[in-house]
């Protein structure tokens, strides 16, 4: 009970300044995968905004060990990460990136690029990229699906959590340096899937756990679960990346349950308090739908949708208008088992 309480004061802890927002990508200029594909115009237009209004492109390990550090973040500060190492990343991406001089960062799943898949990057490639903006950090051996499996006892499922990230961590720093993916570690789940326990044991392995729900970032995030906005076709248009560029976390004292894992179908009710009053919050669901908001109080609101969710995984997602044209934005990732 401690350390869900504990968890859940690290994880909705809001910050009103000194906010990064992270972008994610997986694979650029391949139409075959349009759910985790951007397109090169999409990208050069993205890359275009960032370098004429000024943006701070930072690593996001920078970001991160201003978190950690409390130091200030620069107003209109932005990370890019890119999860899988898909070959498309050297071919295409990463030109469009040197020639901003841009840094990024590569969650790397090891196992494709040790049995050199035509699909994935090479490690030479990797050290090419190091020369140039490149840091690169741990999304497992295998890219499984890391939540128990069904029979699966729990000290077995740990082994395998601990094999899969240690395991990637040894690979990467025999092939790009004993310095690679240090200070701090980075852990990206696959598929964006993690429950309360795994974030608890990824975080005693020393790693800063990074999902794929939608939000920025500051100095009370949670570091078991940092937030990044995907960026697929369908999602990236320049209007709502730039929405997403203005961005603060919503300032929320406390959400119940914490838990994103169901054990069955359902519509789960979230119940939100905040820190403050705020008008105009919206909700909806990873399809964009509207769901219902209801008030319990001035600072407490109850949401929940319409229907039961769909598995593998949705969200919830709310926001509200915040000053100078902002938006607060918080989404809750909930994972259905089927």
């Amino acid at each position: 009970m401690k350390i869900a309480f504990v968890f859940m004061i690290l994880m909705f802890s809001a910050v009103f300044c000194d906010a990064a927002v992270v972008f994610m990508y997986h694979r650029f200029g391949n139409a075959t995968y349009p759910s985790t594909n951007i397109t090169i115009k999409q990208f050069q237009y993205q890359l275009d905004y960032l370098e004429k209004n000024n943006y701070n492109v930072w690593s996001l390990s920078k970001i991160v060990n201003h978190i950690i550090n409390k130091k200030t973040i620069p107003p209109k500060t932005v990370a890019l990460t890119i999860d899988d190492a898909y070959i498309s990343t050297f071919t295409k991406a990463y030109p469009m990136l040197k020639s901003k001089d841009f840094p990024f960062t590569i969650f790397v799943s090891t196992n494709p690029v040790d049995n050199r898949s035509k699909f994935y990057m090479t490690w030479e490639m990797m050290r090419e990229m190091q020369k140039n903006g490149a840091e690169f950090a741990n999304h497992s051996l295998s890219h499984d699906f890391l939540l128990p499996k069904e029979g699966e006892q729990e000290e077995g499922w740990k082994k395998r959590i601990i094999a899969e990230a240690e395991g990637a961590q040894l690979r990467l720093q025999k092939e790009l340096g004993s310095d690679t993916n240090e200070n701090p570690r980075f852990f990206s789940y696959p598929f964006g899937e993690y429950n309360v326990k795994m974030a608890e044991l990824i975080k005693e392995l020393g790693y800063i756990g990074i999902t794929q729900t939608s939000g920025a970032i500051g100095e009370d995030s949670n570091l078991s679960a940092l937030s990044r906005f995907p960026m697929a076709e369908a999602f990236a248009a320049l209007e709502g990346f730039i929405t997403k560029l203005n961005t603060l976390p919503m300032p929320i004292a406390s959400v119940s349950p914490i838990e994103p894992f169901l054990n069955q179908e359902n519509s789960p009710k979230l119940y939100i308090k905040l820190k403050e009053p705020l008008k105009h919050i919206r909700c909806y669901i990873s399809s964009g739908e509207a769901i219902e908001v209801k008030w319990i109080s001035q600072t407490e609101i109850e949401v929940s949708a319409n229907e039961l969710l769909i598995p593998p995984r949705q969200r919830y997602t709310c926001t509200a208008p915040a000053e100078d044209g902002k938006w607060y934005w918080y989404s809750h990732l909930w994972i259905i088992k089927k």
